[in-house]
């Protein structure tokens, strides 16, 4: 089944361990590097908004863009409960359109991994490089190749709580660098039964030299890549890679 239909319900429960503060600092730290103080900001792939409503509590305009209608419906619900504007609009990051360029592009939690082939990452960077003004800043990060071959690639993983369960097997394809991951969610109903559904989700294991190949070619520079969270290149078993390039 597609990824992030029914699992929106459930993302933000099981995600619940995710420093969100941290990481929007900590893009807000890279956009000011580039010397990029954003006025107007895309969540791009921004699921159930968690990065959107931090931008947009600082006063960013934030527009959240996500293929999935399930996860914005959560991420409406979250700008509500915080009581802050964000335009939340259904798109496919790779034929990203704004009704007017912004100061920046954000792409955080594996969006890009999402993208398998070289014809889907020229689309995103290209479309990125078109919403933003000259000058303007993508900042973005992936699961690292490292860890989707060595430490999701071929493993199980099984979570089993009072509200939801999920069963997570993992296959990795040497060929295509691809892992596969076949998730089974339960999800307890209110008359205490516990619904069974699945998803599939394919994730590339990118190569951080290429990726930054191919934003070169797509009309940015100034390139720089850090391992998670720091602002020191990545070393070869980090498990997160982050990108800021500006727009030429």
């Amino acid at each position: 089944m597609a990824a992030y239909g029914e699992f929106a319900a459930l993302y933000d429960l099981l995600m619940d361990d995710v420093d969100y503060d941290a990481w929007a600092e900590y893009y807000l730290a890279l956009l000011e590097r580039a010397g990029v103080a954003p006025k107007r900001l895309c969540d791009c792939a921004c699921g159930t908004g968690a990065m959107s409503v931090r931008f947009a509590r600082r006063g960013i305009r934030v527009t959240g863009a996500d293929l999935s209608g399930e996860m914005l419906e959560q991420a409406q619900t979250r700008a509500r409960e915080w009581g802050v504007q964000a335009m939340f609009v259904c798109q496919d990051m790779c034929a990203l359109t704004l009704p007017r360029p912004v100061d920046a592009v954000v792409c955080a939690c594996d969006g890009v991994n999402y993208l398998l082939d070289d014809a889907r990452l020229n689309a995103f960077f290209r479309h990125v490089r078109d919403a933003l003004r000259p000058g303007g800043a993508l900042a973005f990060d992936v699961s690292s190749a490292y860890k989707l071959e060595h430490i999701l690639g071929d493993s199980f993983f099984g979570e089993d709580r009072e509200e939801a369960a999920y069963l997570w097997s993992n296959r990795f394809d040497p060929v295509s660098r691809t892992v596969t991951m076949d998730v089974t969610f339960f999800a307890k109903q209110p008359d205490g039964l516990y619904r069974r559904f699945d998803e599939v989700h394919v994730q590339k294991a990118h190569e951080a030299d290429h990726l930054r190949n191919l934003l070169r070619e797509n009309g940015f520079d100034s390139i720089e890549i850090f391992g998670d969270r720091t602002l020191t290149p990545p070393e070869a078993d980090a498990q997160r890679v982050h990108f800021l390039a500006k727009r030429i």
